[in-house]
């Protein structure tokens, strides 16, 4: 059994993105008889503001088996511009000191650094050598990239000179890359990295936990979705990359056709401007964050979910909710552009349409409406769906996170 160190912005509890990733794979790690310890910051995502229980302070707990080390990371209501890069500097300087002192007193075996944030690399990255271990970096997000296509950080030439510069001396520094993507790998190779550095898992999906459920349940009701009405719901982070104004729009051009209804379940940075947008529209509900427990219940309330995604971030983040929605067994619309990985990933088993264009989302909404969810886009959805396992998923990120090499030949993901 090994000692195994992650060094992570996000985690759990959040209940979308990176930190639920992260806290579930470790927690996976400590099922199967590792150590496990996490420097992470409070929970704070995606509505950049710590949860109560938590406070924004250094603090430890033990979280499903392994021991969390908490550190302040600067935050504030609005996010957006050089905010989105404070408050990861931010983190990376607060828990420095953290990760050094756990690889000198620790002395673990492996180091796995999740991006975002790549930020914490070059403290990671010395305390795996002082303590003689391996360093692995998951790829949640090509951070950098996506930075700069949505816009977070504006275009400065000079600046985007010193990113990028700072991203490959950080990656060229890893024993091991993982990635979530095929398309992020060819990204990262572009960037200097040999391909036998690399593996590609994607996120994966508890099948146990999430599955198909009766569209007619009493969370529909008790959510106030009526019987009749046909829904199209979106639910996890609201912030710019998911690009949810088309949702917003095409919910403007569909609110005289009657008994379609958006529901848009989450939080997030864009949400007040994207309520503020949807002011006046009939045919949109805004719903919290539901519990994991009830997801499986509350993913089967929709009649259709929607997958919006910017077009300049198309091959650089892969959404998490994805899993999510192909367990629920219902059918899926997507706005990608053909050739995409996640265009590529879903042929036929979902609706794909032009991303950012409300009016191909509405078309495309009528015609799922229309054409009802076929025997063979049900049959390809509940085979992507088993593809993303959680238990593939684990024992082949043991295995990278062990050897520091690729993924074992014949495994269930190798290649993928």
């Amino acid at each position: 059994m090994a000692k195994i160190l992650f060094v992570a912005m996000n985690y759990a509890p959040e209940l979308t993105g990176c930190g639920q990733y992260t806290g579930d794979l470790s927690a996976a790690m400590a099922e199967k008889g590792h150590a496990v310890e996490v420097v992470t910051a409070p929970p704070h995502y995606p509505g950049w503001a710590v949860k109560a229980p938590y406070r924004n302070r250094y603090s430890s707990e033990v979280l499903k088996g392994a021991r969390i080390h908490r550190c302040p990371v600067l935050l504030r209501e609005k996010m957006g511009g050089i905010w989105r890069l404070i408050a990861p500097v931010s983190f990376a300087l607060s828990s420095a000191a953290t990760t050094l002192w756990r690889a000198l007193a620790w002395r673990p075996d492996v180091v796995v650094v999740v991006e975002p944030t790549l930020f914490c690399a070059p403290a990671s990255l010395l305390a795996a050598k002082l303590a003689g271990a391996t360093s692995v970096l998951h790829v949640q997000d090509l951070e950098v990239d996506a930075a700069f296509a949505v816009g977070h950080l504006g275009s400065a030439k000079g600046l985007k000179g010193l990113a990028f510069a700072f991203e490959r001396a950080c990656l060229r520094g890893f024993d091991c890359i993982v990635t979530i993507s095929n398309r992020m790998a060819v990204r990262l190779a572009e960037k200097g990295i040999a391909p036998e550095k690399m593996a590609v898992i994607r996120n994966w999906v508890d099948l146990d936990h999430i599955r198909p459920l009766p569209r007619q349940n009493a969370y529909r009701a008790e959510l106030g979705l009526p019987e009749d009405a046909y829904v199209v719901l979106y639910s996890g982070n609201i912030g710019p990359k998911q690009g949810l104004d088309v949702v917003v729009e095409a919910a403007r051009l569909l609110k005289d056709d009657a008994g379609i209804l958006f529901a848009i379940a989450g939080e997030g940075p864009s949400k007040a401007d994207l309520v503020a947008r949807a002011d006046g529209l009939p045919n949109i509900r805004f719903l919290p964050f539901q519990p994991y427990e009830r997801l499986p219940a509350f993913l089967g309330t929709c009649d259709l979910h929607a997958l919006p995604q910017l077009a300049s971030a198309g091959d650089l983040v892969l959404p998490s909710k994805l899993g999510g929605m192909l367990a629920s067994g219902r059918p899926i619309i997507v706005g990608a552009e053909a050739g995409t990985e996640l265009a590529i990933f879903l042929d036929g088993a979902a609706a794909i349409v032009g991303p950012e264009d409300p009016a191909a989302l509405a078309d495309g909404i009528r015609a799922c409406r229309a054409e009802g969810f076929g025997p063979e886009a049900q049959a390809r959805t509940a085979a992507l769906a088993r593809k993303l396992s959680r238990p593939d998923a684990m024992n082949v990120l043991e295995a990278v996170f062990l050897s520091a090499r690729t993924v074992p030949q014949g495994s269930a993901l190798a290649g993928r």
